[in-house]
């Protein structure tokens, strides 16, 4: 996100210079490390490789280093996402990364071929997958991003086409990121009303969430419009080393609307002067690669608002994590703004 060191992306800053979480919490009292580091051989580290905590967010991310193999392992959350699903996420990186289709990170296999591990702590199951590692930075958003923002949404367009096109495997398992996971019975990121105290405030986000119910059923799930996505392409999310631009963390890809990769792509910065010129950016070059219609085009208000009450219920449910301590302070506030701002201009 560029705004903060927390929000350097899990790849690269914190591997090269070392962990610097708010909490800056000691690897001998982090409760995954004797875990990891029996791991290490397995995936073919030496056991006294250095091994430092890169974020603390869905997951825990550290990055090994023995001095000639650098290796991301990320810790899952446990109960999150099922064995399959995990999996499956693996299995499309891996499709992306043999097709050339973007520029991604490589799921590492154990010695054994299995692709996860598991680790018990503090009487949960996580599940433990590798990736190799990826150099770059994070793109930091503002006007001068638009160059960058075109190239996202030509990549975008790349990979909507790859989802569209590919034959996934029969035992392909992820999330439909669709109004009930959001919002409705699912709920699976928390309850947005937890972020609020004030009854005009509540009125305000329920009249919003009932908007965006309405626009999102109007609009449709149709093939053409709904599919395989990325599902969290924020800056964070992204690696620029001057010549390309890679995606990583497909933690969150699963079923949903096209368009809402635009949104995410801008999570945390609704409210920065320069969107309107990233989202015409990005439309640019997504439409070089991919139709994006004008029904589409009318939709992204609605998936940046859907996306930004999403983001209020998952901050409000994971209140100390590192993104929740850059981000937590005034983003209910600004949450309220657009939602003002969009039901006054999207539902006339």
């Amino acid at each position: 996100m560029g705004l903060h060191p927390l929000c350097i992306p899990w790849f690269l800053r914190r591997c090269l210079k070392g962990p610097i979480s708010s909490k800056n919490v000691p690897l001998q009292n982090d409760p995954f490390i004797p875990s990891l580091r029996a791991l290490l051989p397995i995936y073919n580290i030496g056991g006294a490789a250095a091994l430092k905590l890169l974020t603390i967010s869905e997951n825990h991310t550290y990055c090994a280093d023995d001095g000639e193999t650098r290796l991301i392992l990320r810790v899952h959350r446990a109960g999150y996402h099922t064995q399959p699903e995990i999996h499956s996420e693996l299995d499309w990186m891996t499709a992306l990364h043999a097709a050339g289709t973007v520029s991604t990170a490589l799921p590492v296999a154990r010695r054994d071929g299995q692709r996860l591990s598991q680790i018990e702590t503090e009487g949960h199951i996580h599940h433990v997958s590798a990736f190799t590692f990826l150099a770059g930075d994070e793109p930091e958003v503002g006007a001068h991003l638009a160059d960058r923002f075109e190239d996202l949404g030509a990549i975008t367009a790349r990979l909507h086409n790859h989802a569209r096109a590919w034959e996934r495997p029969a035992s392909f398992q992820r999330k439909r990121w669709d109004f009930d996971m959001m919002f409705g019975g699912i709920s699976i990121w928390g309850n947005w009303r937890a972020a609020y105290a004030s009854p005009d405030d509540l009125a305000l986000g329920e009249t919003l969430e009932s908007a965006l119910h309405d626009r999102l059923s109007d609009y449709g799930d149709g093939a053409d419009r709904f599919g395989l996505i990325h599902g969290d392409l924020r800056v964070a999310n992204l690696l620029d080393d001057g010549q390309r631009l890679a995606v990583i963390d497909f933690d969150d890809c699963g079923f949903g609307w096209f368009a809402y990769d635009f949104a995410s792509a801008i999570s945390f910065h609704e409210e920065d002067a320069s969107i309107p010129a990233l989202q015409a950016a990005w439309l640019k070059g997504y439409r070089s690669v991919a139709p994006f219609s004008a029904d589409d085009e009318a939709i992204l208000p609605t998936m940046i608002m859907a996306r930004r009450l999403l983001l209020t219920a998952w901050l409000a449910s994971r209140a100390g994590n590192d993104t929740d301590s850059v981000y937590g302070r005034g983003f209910a506030p600004g949450t309220l703004r657009l939602a003002q701002r969009y039901m006054d201009e999207e539902t006339v």
